[in-house]
Parts: structure tokens; sequence; C-alpha cells
């Protein structure tokens, strides 16, 4: 098909021109710009986009694709935001902070950090396009490459941390019978895990997340966690609500750092979250329906890990939850959703593969990177979490702060993900972001990173973006 669009281009139009341009009366000092510019426009046109022909990531997805309601949205990021990770991380704030202190910075650091996904789910859906087309649109063509493929990275490594997750809840849960004490246990249900995300990966993403996430998967979390809620605040309940609620933190974490914490869950699904936005009807369906999907999660997870922290103080959260009345049920269920998690890291992480290879198909990349998952999950000791969350936030958390900057408001981004090989300006200001975060971590931890580096990223964007512009317009005059 490429070859036939070539093929109806003319051999040489440029030649044709030229001499029309010549038989003109204009002089030719004068229309050496528009010349020339139209030179490399034909050029552009006679040879074909191998990087957006036949690459669904780099072009909007049509209209017939676009399925998603808000509805759609709020349970699919209800679902997403759900899970042991999340419940573990809000752990780690008890008992540096009070009771208090770390539900004002869960409720807050959930709104501002779900804020940024229905942000970008907004741009996703009004564009069409997936993350890795609105890197190309910000990055450039070429320089886009390295942020795709680091999401790539990171993806497998979120990947890998819920397999090891699932796995050691599965064997954990098996372990109450006194059997299942066997070291091939944790190897094959390792692989158990692994060849049910192929299954899953085989299928429509669209339908997983409209007839199984929506219908079943959703109200059935929902179930688990009101249970385990009402379990431990029976627990605080027995041990004194005022006492435990009125607990005073040691000031091992400041407040700042803590709300870092809180942002870096939401944080590390903005590469993703275009990925599935870009399936909705509506943008601003996209927008609400993430928003609050998942600012309840999160708050929810986020909260139940404080309140694990503050009645049953635990190094281990799966064998916490256990302890609780009617735990083993509540806890299969939440690794049922887990499940989902998985699936969403390496769903978006296929589209991005597509978009470097787009010989392989979106299907054919999830089964690859799954399959690298489930190794990875087999050798690498996958439990320090922090290290990791740091990491992620000091790359992503700039890279979206320019992409957000530059985008918002654009009225045609499509046009944009080819425009450029190279966007200097983009480049600099996400790398003095990443160096800003670092930094920040260093020198001044009790400030927090996140906002800094977000707030520094955003105005130097957005200040050069329009800079950019004025450039543009002067050039082509």
């Amino acid at each position: 098909m490429e070859r036939a669009a070539t093929e109806k281009v003319p051999l040489n139009p440029i030649d044709v021109i030229l001499a029309q341009e010549s038989m003109s009366q204009t002089p030719p000092r004068a229309t050496y710009k528009p010349v020339r510019r139209l030179r490399m426009e034909l050029q552009m046109a006679a040879t074909p986009l191998s990087t957006t022909a036949d690459n669904t990531a780099l072009t909007p997805l049509p209209a017939g694709d676009r399925l998603f309601g808000w509805s759609d949205h709020a349970a699919l990021w209800l679902s997403l935001g759900v899970g042991l990770l999340v419940i573990q991380i809000g752990s780690y704030l008890v008992p540096a902070l009070g009771a208090k202190e770390a539900l004002t910075v869960i409720v807050f650091g959930s709104v501002f950090g779900a804020g940024l996904l229905a942000w970008t789910a907004k741009m996703g859906c009004d564009t069409g396009l997936s993350s890795a087309g609105l890197m190309h649109a910000t990055y450039g063509s070429s320089f886009a490459r390295l942020p795709v493929l680091l999401n790539i990275v990171q993806l497998i490594g979120w990947t890998t941390f819920e397999l090891v997750v699932m796995r050691d809840g599965t064997v954990a849960i098996a372990r109450q019978s006194g059997s299942f004490t066997d070291a091939w246990w944790p190897l094959l249900t390792t692989l158990l895990w692994g060849a049910l995300l192929l299954a899953l990966l085989s299928g429509s993403m669209v339908k997983l997340v409209r007839k199984f996430i929506g219908r079943y998967g959703l109200p059935l979390v929902i179930a688990s966690l009101l249970w385990l809620s009402w379990q431990f605040l029976s627990k605080a309940s027995a041990q004194g609500l005022t006492a435990v609620w009125n607990r005073a933190g040691d000031g091992s974490m400041s407040t700042l750092s803590a709300l870092d914490l809180v942002i870096a869950m939401p944080a590390s699904w903005l590469p993703l979250v275009a990925d599935f936005a870009r399936h909705g009807r509506d943008g601003n369906s996209a927008f609400r329906g993430t928003w609050l999907g998942y600012t309840v999660a999160n708050i929810w997870c986020y909260a139940l890990g404080v309140l694990v922290a503050l009645t049953t103080p635990s190094t281990d959260m799966v064998a916490a939850l256990l302890l609780a009345q009617g735990g083993l049920i509540a806890l299969g269920l939440i690794l049922i959703d887990e499940v989902d998690n998985a699936y969403g890291d390496l769903y978006s992480g296929s589209v991005a593969g597509h978009s470097l290879k787009p010989v392989w198909t979106v299907r054919r990349w999830g089964m690859v990177l799954a399959v690298l998952s489930t190794a990875l999950a087999l050798v690498l000791p996958m439990h320090s979490l922090e290290p990791f969350l740091l990491i992620l936030s000091s790359i992503f958390v700039p890279l979206y702060g320019v992409i957000l900057a530059r985008l918002a408001g654009h009225s045609d981004v499509v046009s944009l993900v080819t425009e450029r090989r190279v966007n200097y300006s983009a480049v600099v200001i996400w790398l003095l972001g990443v160096t800003c975060y670092h930094l920040c971590a260093q020198l001044a931890p009790s400030w927090g990173a996140t906002l800094p580096t977000l707030a520094l990223t955003f105005v130097l964007a957005r200040v050069s973006r329009g800079l950019s512009n004025r450039s543009d317009v002067s050039a082509a005059a």
C-alpha cells in the first residue's frame, strides 16, 4: 500500500513548480523561502512516512473505536487505583506522621495527583493519541523514542512488581492451611499468574474494561475494601478510636515528603493514561471519570494502609491483612484485582512498543513483555519500592510537566507528531526538571521534590512555548 501511494506522486513535481515560478514576474529573492518550504513539503509527501503510516500508536484512534463513557473511565481508574502496593505505601506514612496529618496529606495529594491524570486523559481523548503520540508531539519524532523506551522499562518493572505481589499473596493464602510449603510453589504460582496475563492480552482491552471490570471485578473489589475497612476500624475502636485518631507522628518524615509519596502513585500512571483515555467518546467525560475514579481509589487505599499500620503494626502487609476476620477472602479478591494493574501496565507497554516497532502488533508486543516480566519476577528481588518510585517520579513528573504545558490548549496537536525531529527547548527543560528533582531530594528533602519540579518545568515550558510560536510565525512570514 505504501508503494502504491508513493507512485501516485509525480516523479519530479518540484521542477514543474520551479519552472512556473521562473515564468512569473515575482523577483526570485522574494519567492525563495516559499519555494524552499514547498520543496520540503513535496519531498515529505513523496516519501512514505514509515513512522506513522501503519503505526496506530502515533495516529488518532478512529471514532468507531472510541466507546468509553465517563462510567467506563471511572470504573477503570477506580480498579487500577486499588492494589496491595498502594495500601503498602500508605502504611509508610505512619508513624512518621500522625493520623490526622496523614489523612490530610492523602486527600490533598490524591486530588492533585488524580487531577494531573485526568488532565492528561482529556488530552489523550481529545487528540485520540496514545502516550507515545503525546511524547512525539512534545519532544520530536526522534528524541521521543528515549522517553518511550524509558516508559517501557518502567512498565516492565511495575508488571514484575505486581507479579511478585500476586505470587507472595497467593502463597501466603495457600499456606494458611499448613501445606504448600515446598520451595517450588512460588515458582509455579508466578508462572500461573503470568499465563493468566498472556491469556488476557490475547483478547480485547475495551471488552475487558466494559464487560469484566465494570460489571464484575469492580463490585467485588469494593466489597473487599469495605470489609477490610470495617474490620480495621473495629480494631481501632477496640483500641480507642480517639486515641488512634489523635496519635502524633514521630517527625521522621516531613509533610511535603509525605505528599511526594502520595503523588508518586498517580504520577506513575501518567505515561499510561492516554493509552486508555483515547478510547473515550468525549474529553470532558474522560476528565471527570478519571479524576473521580482514581481519587476515590487512592484515598481509600492509602487511608486503609495507614489504618492497618496504626492498628496492626507489621512489616508484612499481606500477613497483617490476613489477621483480619475474613481477611483471606478479601485479600484474595484484591489479589484478583491486581491482575488488571499488571494487565494495564503490559497493555500500555505494548502500545509504546508498537510505536517504536510498528511491524509488531500491539498484541504481539504484549505477549513478549508478559513473558519477559514473568521471567524477571522469577529471578529478581522486587521488594524495595522507595528507590524505584523515586527514579520513576524524577523522570516522568518533569516529562509530563513539559507535555501538559506545551500541548494544553494547542489547536492541532496531531500535526506536531511529525513536525520536527527534536524539540530542543522541551528536551532541555525536561533534563533540567530531572536534575531539579534529584537536587531537591538530596539537598532539601523536607521540601519535597514533586511540586517544585512540576512547577519549574510547567512554567518554563509554557513560557518557551509562546516564544517558540512567535519565532515560527516570523520565520514563515
